[in-house]
């Protein structure tokens, strides 16, 4: 997957990771992909929902030993 521009969001807890997320989409274009690096452990649940609420694709979802990984396709 090709990977557009890439976001660290790490330490920050809910919502900046979704706002950093939603300006950085802002200024894409439609198809490309966003990857977020965050620590927030509600960082799932918040993605997922800011997907559905966006119509933005949550085309990755991962989870390391300290980080939590997106991949969100732009609309």
């Amino acid at each position: 997957m090709q990977i557009d521009k890439e976001i660290d969001t790490s330490g920050l807890n809910c919502p900046l990771p979704i706002l950093k997320a939603k300006k950085a989409l802002n200024d894409m274009s439609s198809g490309q992909v966003l990857k977020v690096i965050a620590t927030d452990p509600g960082a799932a649940r918040d993605f997922e929902a800011f997907a559905r609420q966006t119509g933005h694709e949550l085309v990755m979802q991962e989870k390391t030993e300290t980080h939590f990984v997106f991949g969100l396709k732009r609309r």
